[in-house]
């Protein structure tokens, strides 16, 4: 494969427009906990990121009566709400629904713990706002559930998906790029299943500055490329996906601690969401190769192939802007 240093370049300069607060595409969570007989305790969580998903609210059946004041807080740019519900009737058969889903572009998360420990889980979605609430989920509905999530988890991550791109900028041919591809994977794994199993903890807020910085890095190295300097990125490009994908792994972790896991089904859940990620990863990068083969294909045909050693460079400074900008608004959390 010839080098494809202008995959894709349209693409960022989509990035240049959007916002640059990545990853804080998140869905809500809705959980109702039956801590006794048709009581149960609500958690309703949804992130703040404008002044539409103000108005999201739970709409729960009608048989439910509130038990209890809502107890409101705000996190880190998060809702997060308590309150205990009676519902005389119960919640298996009944409809339940989320206010203005249909205006935000935000999924919410249902999950269910029923008072014999089993869960029912659903992700509810503009398209798809109402759930009919079952006795308790089959595994099948749970690994459906987090598939989707890890899909668009990876889809939606802009910081996650930049990285991939340098990446991609970096490779110069195929046998490099599956060897790099599979370092990346197998290093988020990794990190992901031990932080989400309780094998290590490490503080969220770090480990997304340290993921902007990677993306910096990356940038850098592209710039001392073009200038004839080749660095480590260039020469062991499998080696750096696999350190900074360990890093990666703990955003990953970070965002389905976010999310919450049905106890029953940890392993499946970790197993399918992983999976998840692993296909938005692959639909990404295809989409890089096939478009940077296009652009070439139309860069030939009207006779402006130099112009794409111009779009790389923009690509270049585009890449290291942003991350520049993450790391910064990162560190400013500390």
């Amino acid at each position: 494969m010839k080098k494809v240093c202008y995959k894709l370049f349209i693409f960022s300069l989509i990035l240049l427009v959007q916002s640059s607060y990545a990853d804080e595409i998140r869905p809500g969570y809705l959980e109702l906990n039956e801590e006794s007989n048709q009581v149960f305790l609500v958690l309703w969580k949804i992130p703040q990121k404008n002044a539409q998903t103000q108005v999201l609210s739970p709409k729960l059946p009608e048989s439910c009566e509130n038990k209890s004041e809502i107890n409101t807080q705000f996190m880190n740019g998060t809702l997060l709400q308590r309150w205990y519900i009676h519902c005389d009737t119960g919640l298996v058969g009944r409809d339940l629904s989320i206010n203005n889903i249909s205006r935000n572009n935000t999924d919410v998360l249902l999950r269910i713990k029923w008072l014999d420990s089993s869960v029912s889980t659903a992700l509810l979605k503009p398209s798809e706002p109402i759930y009919r609430i079952p006795e308790k989920s089959s595994n099948t509905d749970i690994a459906i559930t987090y598939l989707g999530l890890g899909i668009s988890h990876i889809l939606l991550g802009l910081d996650h998906l930049l990285f991939v791109f340098a990446l991609l900028l970096i490779v110069h041919n195929t046998r490099r790029l599956v060897m790099t591809i599979t370092s990346f994977t197998l290093a988020h794994s990794i990190t992901l299943g031990a932080a989400t199993l309780g094998l290590v903890h490490v503080p969220q807020q770090p480990v997304e500055a340290v993921i902007a910085l990677s993306i910096l890095f990356l940038a850098v190295e592209l710039r001392h490329s073009k200038q004839g300097r080749i660095g480590a990125a260039e020469r062991w490009p499998w080696m750096i996906a696999f350190l900074f994908g360990l890093l990666h792994g703990f955003g990953f972790a970070g965002a389905l601690a976010e999310i919450g896991l049905p106890e029953q089904a940890i392993p499946l859940t970790l197993i399918f969401f992983n999976i998840g990620v692993e296909i938005g990863q692959l639909i990404f990068v295809a989409a890089v190769l096939v478009s940077g083969w296009l652009l070439r294909q139309l860069m030939i045909k009207i006779s402006q192939v130099k112009r794409l050693e111009q779009a790389e460079n923009i690509a270049i400074y585009a890449i290291g802007s942003l991350s520049s900008l993450w790391l910064f608004e990162r560190m400013s959390t500390f």
